[in-house]
């Protein structure tokens, strides 16, 4: 039996078939998942758990290189966006707006929803 990190089995299946590049979609819970992509729900109520609660646990096992936001984010929740870099000190970060990331999300190997009310608090992670 694992006993620590990440526990969820489907999550860990999909973090260990990442590649080199691949990009991880990370959302809130009203996010419009594309049916093209696999999708993970561990929605389980409002905030439970948040984005931020998933990026924690995800970073602490997996390379990460890059993390795209929205302009949106920018704009309507600066504090998130704060709470993030201070986590990933060491990433890069790229924004664009929510259409472009809505559009772009498609190519993601996995949507992992979350129940963070957030406004706009969506992201991806692309791997190291």
């Amino acid at each position: 039996m694992k006993k620590s990190g990440i526990l969820h089995p489907q999550l860990n299946r999909i973090l260990s078939e990442t590649g080199h590049t691949d990009m991880l979609t990370v959302c809130d819970r009203g996010f419009p998942v594309p049916m093209s992509v696999e999708r993970l729900d561990l929605a389980l109520c409002d905030d439970i758990p948040t984005v931020v609660d998933v990026l924690r646990a995800v970073a602490a096992e997996f390379t990460i290189d890059c993390v795209v936001i929205t302009e949106e984010m920018q704009s309507f929740s600066p504090a998130r966006v704060a709470e993030l870099k201070t986590l990933l000190p060491d990433v890069r970060w790229k924004v664009m707006p929510h259409v472009e990331f809505k559009q772009l999300c498609p190519e993601s190997r996995a949507v992992i929803r979350t129940g963070d009310t957030t406004p706009y608090a969506n992201l991806m992670i692309v791997s190291g």
